[in-house]
């Protein structure tokens, strides 16, 4: 059983990913690669059939919105890079890592994310929350329970970026 610190940390990211969940059930391959204006960041296929994200120069509102492939990339991304970093070899770069073309496959390979994640945290101690010793990316110097506490900002962000997407793409033909 985690301890009061963790719990806190965990039932705050269950609530994050059942936004998450929400919004990326049913999401198909079209939507994903639909883009909600004439500029934004956007996915680029590999040879090997996965998306490699864009990486943008700045984060100012003129770069236009992203499209829900680049979001979906950039989940796989960040959640990947703060696994490995917290609790692997701290040895993934950015342009290690692709991303299934694949709407449902990247939906698994998100839950198996959240699973090894949720599995983490849940056992590690106050002490351990409190420490800085995990704290390599995005973060350094900063207590764990700043990055477990960032993971779920950032899974909130991400899922509502998709929805607010998804409500574009289903309405972009209405009068």
């Amino acid at each position: 059983m985690p301890n009061e610190l963790a719990a806190l940390l965990l039932r705050q990211h269950a609530t994050a990913w059942k936004l998450a969940s929400y919004h990326l059930d049913g999401l198909g391959p079209a939507e994903c690669l639909w883009r909600p204006s004439t500029k934004g960041l956007h996915v680029s296929i590999s040879d090997d059939g996965r998306w490699r994200g864009e990486w943008p120069a700045h984060e100012g509102y003129d770069l236009g919105p992203p499209s829900m492939a680049w979001l979906l990339w950039h989940m796989v991304y960040w959640w990947s890079m703060v696994v490995d970093h917290s609790f692997g070899d701290a040895a993934l770069e950015r342009d290690s890592i692709a991303c299934p073309s694949d709407p449902d496959r990247v939906g698994a390979l998100l839950l198996a994310l959240h699973d090894e994640w949720t599995g983490q945290i849940s056992d590690l101690s106050e002490g351990e929350l409190r420490s800085s010793r995990r704290t390599r990316w995005p973060f350094i110097d900063r207590p764990f329970g700043d990055v477990v506490g960032w993971v779920n900002v950032e899974l909130t962000k991400n899922a509502s970026e998709i929805g607010y997407a998804r409500f574009l793409y289903a309405t972009r033909l209405s009068p």
